[in-house]
């Protein structure tokens, strides 16, 4: 007679997430010891998914948290949109947000289990992706919007304002949800990238047949496009594109953003 029963077998499938034969087979190969069943389990799951960690996760979903002056947005990433709506997964990514924002970035090593587990029991490569965290200045407003789908986050934005209200905050981060800007002000693109663009522009504007006399403004005209592509300050605001983000918040200041999109 075996040393289990087929209703420890059920409960070891309820706890861990194995299928019936692997749960079994764990109770079988350790003699009926459920702690023991678990570890071996575990331990053959975690085989299984070092296997895995070469294939692409570039799904997931990010959760966002916010705890007294402090914020922050976690990615987690799996490597099918099934998994990523998954009540475990989603679970997981919000509790690491909670973490991260109360009490910092290494917070999310507290749950390297609980990812493991995750991995074994979902067999997929589940990792942590991008991690932010704010800690807001004294007199600043925190602006924060987080898009969902399918039950999980995919689209996080947190926005830290001087000078403004809560509202406007919130305002500028569901802009930046969607417009997806890089960069803050047009001084923090890197020099290489605004020559190789003006380079390109440059020689557009002369395969064109532009006349060299407007070729300086024509350039001028079609690089402040991309900066506006690029730069949150410049940016049309979604909601009224007769004026820009810095008019929108004027005489507010955007101290900073950070924007984490599933798959980015």
């Amino acid at each position: 007679m075996p040393a289990f029963t087929a209703k420890d077998v059920q409960a070891l499938r309820q706890a861990t997430g194995a299928g019936m034969m692997d749960s079994k087979r764990a109770l079988e190969e350790t003699g009926g010891d459920m702690e023991a069943a678990r570890k071996w389990l575990r331990e053959q799951g975690l085989a299984g998914a070092a296997k895995r960690m070469d294939r692409e996760a570039s799904q997931g979903a990010v959760a966002l948290a916010a705890d007294g002056g402090a914020a922050a947005i976690v990615e987690l990433r799996c490597e099918t949109d099934f998994v990523a709506k998954a009540d475990d997964f989603v679970s997981l990514v919000d509790e690491l947000a909670a973490l991260v924002a109360a009490k910092g970035e290494e917070a999310v090593q507290e749950r390297t289990d609980a990812i493991d587990d995750l991995r074994t029991k979902l067999k997929e490569n589940i990792s942590v992706g991008k991690v932010v965290r704010f800690t807001l200045e004294e007199g600043t407003e925190l602006g924060t919007y987080l898009h969902t789908q399918a039950g999980r986050g995919v689209n996080a934005v947190l926005v830290e304002l001087r000078g403004g209200s809560a509202a406007l905050a919130h305002d500028v981060a569901v802009h930046i949800a969607f417009a997806r800007p890089t960069y803050l002000h047009r001084q923090e693109v890197p020099e290489e990238d605004v020559a190789a663009e003006r380079a390109t522009v440059e020689a557009i504007a002369r395969n064109e047949g532009k006349p060299e006399q407007a070729l300086a403004k024509i350039v001028e005209g079609r690089m402040n496009g991309w900066f506006k592509e690029r730069v949150l300050l410049e940016q049309p605001y979604a909601r009224d594109e007769k004026q820009t983000i810095a008019q929108l918040v004027e005489p507010a200041e955007i101290v900073r953003f950070a924007q984490v999109v599933v798959g980015s």
